[in-house]
């Protein structure tokens, strides 16, 4: 792993632990479903190198931009100028397609794949497609230098994958894949969860002076046209794994130079995709910890897109979900359960009440190779048996309104949403000090890495959390003081595969399928800009 990254410390400090409370420096939420608009899309399946934690660059494939798409989101009026959004030629995943319910699609696709690669295409599975270009087994195809066009009308809400339908053993494995989310036709004014208590708290402002941008795709704030499908906050994950030995395969054919006697291959047909022993497992492209770097990080030109979910207490959290490789893998978001909403863009509801959900609580949320998968993760602490807002003990007298459900009622409040049940219960059976002088839990030394810098200083996410998690010791050589009040401090909590070697990148631990969820106090605001 590379030694000067900080993250990579905090994977081997966090590992090991169902939760734990992280003060993550500058490290800061992205922007949660970045991708390009339509109608219409001008792509490429092109080649070139993308990297791994462990300094390696890997041949691939993978589809991109031959222009610039008719708009980004978020826009660029949202996003800061230092990360500016790219489409390149080629990127893993390829650029996330965004159309809203009932546009027709067109996706023009130029192959510039090596010649000996032949033939590509796109499959856009659960629409019907309409397409012109060479004949292939699965659906039409461009040829070397050529094009093919593929029409189809966006009618199925949700998430949705696209993948090359041609050689699909070798072309997906090398990266061709990508993602479609097609939102919902109705408008803010029209959509079910106008006026939501949770759009109250995010317009309100809790003591930092600033009100929280919302970067949710569907104006509806809806991800489908249905109220039990109302969310707060959202983020698109891919799943796939890779194989060096197969992709240094293609690049030798890619790359030959017939020699006297010793004529290339003409076609990629003698790679072998089998046995498969993948040593790379990505999430958005990326293996932790690059996938909590900002999307759009300069670092990365062909891997744009992150995996770094934040989110405050009681907010509805939709994670899309695609399985983008040839492998299952079960992950496991830590602090809750995932309800699925949809699969395929299928929402899921009851036979005989048309209003409830139907989908089930996932522990894991399993991938299979090709599907997609809607659904809503909350995280509130009920359960804890602690209060992990810090009342009664702290001369915080804030009351708890319990509504139907025992969840705190006042939006403008900043513990919005807590769970009433364990108001006021300390985490410590004699909890002593105020938050001035340290307490109630001791702040230890930020020179002890292990339990310091990367330690938010108070298990509490009430509006004065991170003031506790204030340091005093200056860190060599630096001088910088750890967890500065005006920086993150929540709870970390790992998401990753529940296959162990799934959460390694070339059988070095921690790395792959893993990732920070991170619970912010609704002080701090979570700017998904930067």
């Amino acid at each position: 792993m590379r030694a000067t990254n900080p993250k990579s410390l905090l994977g081997q400090l966090l590992c090991g632990t169902a939760f734990a409370l992280a003060s993550l420096f500058a490290v800061t939420a992205q922007a949660a479903a970045p991708g390009i608009t339509g109608p219409t899309f001008y792509l490429s399946a092109t080649p070139a190198y993308i990297s791994q934690p462990d300094g390696t660059s890997i041949y691939s494939w993978g589809y991109g931009c031959t222009s610039a798409p008719s708009g980004f989101v978020p826009s660029a009026s949202q996003l800061q100028p230092a990360n500016g959004a790219f489409c390149p030629p080629m990127q893993i995943p390829g650029p996330t397609l965004i159309v809203t319910q009932g546009q027709t699609v067109t996706v023009n696709l130029t192959n510039t794949l090596p010649a000996r690669a032949g033939n590509t295409s796109i499959l856009f599975p659960g629409f019907a497609v309409t397409a012109t270009g060479a004949p292939g087994l699965l659906t039409k195809e461009a040829v070397p230098a050529g094009t093919a066009t593929y029409t189809f009308t966006a009618s199925s809400v949700g998430t949705h994958a696209y993948y090359s339908g041609t050689q699909s053993d070798l072309q997906v494995e090398m990266g061709l894949y990508g993602a479609i989310i097609v939102l919902p036709g109705t408008s803010a004014n029209t959509g079910p969860c106008s006026n939501t208590p949770n759009d109250t708290a995010r317009g309100h402002d809790f003591g930092s002076g600033v009100v929280e941008t919302d970067f949710r795709l569907a104006p509806s704030h809806a991800a489908f046209d249905h109220a039990a499908a109302c969310y707060d906050r959202e983020y698109l994950f891919q799943f796939s794994e890779l194989d060096p030995k197969i992709h240094r395969a293609a690049e030798a054919i890619a790359l030959c130079v017939a020699a006297t006697g010793v004529p290339c291959p003409p076609n990629m047909n003698a790679v072998e995709t089998e046995p498969y022993s993948p040593a790379y497992f990505m999430i958005n492209g990326r293996s932790m910890p690059d996938n909590m770097d900002p999307n759009y990080a300069v670092q990365y030109p062909r891997q744009p897109y992150n995996g770094n979910p934040h989110m405050h207490p009681g907010e509805l959290t939709l994670v899309r979900i695609i399985g983008q490789g040839r492998w299952q893998h079960p992950f496991h978001e830590h602090g809750n359960h995932v309800r699925v909403l949809a699969r395929d863009g299928n929402l899921l509801l009851s036979k005989t009440d048309a209003t409830k959900l139907s989908g089930p609580l996932l522990f894991t949320t399993t991938t299979t190779p090709g599907q997609a998968m809607d659904g809503i993760f909350l995280w509130t602490g009920k359960g804890l048996n602690w209060d992990v807002f810090g009342h009664g003990y702290d001369g915080d007298s804030t009351p708890c309104a319990p509504d139907a459900n025992g969840y705190h009622s006042v939006p403008t409040d900043p513990n919005y949403y807590e769970w009433c049940g364990d108001h006021g219960k300390a985490l410590e059976s004699r909890p002593f000090g105020q938050v001035g002088s340290g307490g109630p839990v001791t702040l230890p030394d930020p020179n002890i890495v292990a339990n310091g810098p990367w330690y938010a200083g108070s298990p509490y996410l009430g509006g004065e959390a991170m003031v506790r998690a204030v340091g005093s010791t200056p860190i060599p050589p630096s001088g910088t003081v750890a967890n500065s009040p005006t920086d993150e401090a929540g709870f970390a909590f790992m998401w990753h595969s529940h296959n162990e070697r799934e959460i390694t990148t070339n059988n070095i631990f921690p790395g792959g399928m893993l990732m920070m969820m991170l619970v912010d106090p609704r002080a701090f605001v979570i700017d998904e800009s930067k």
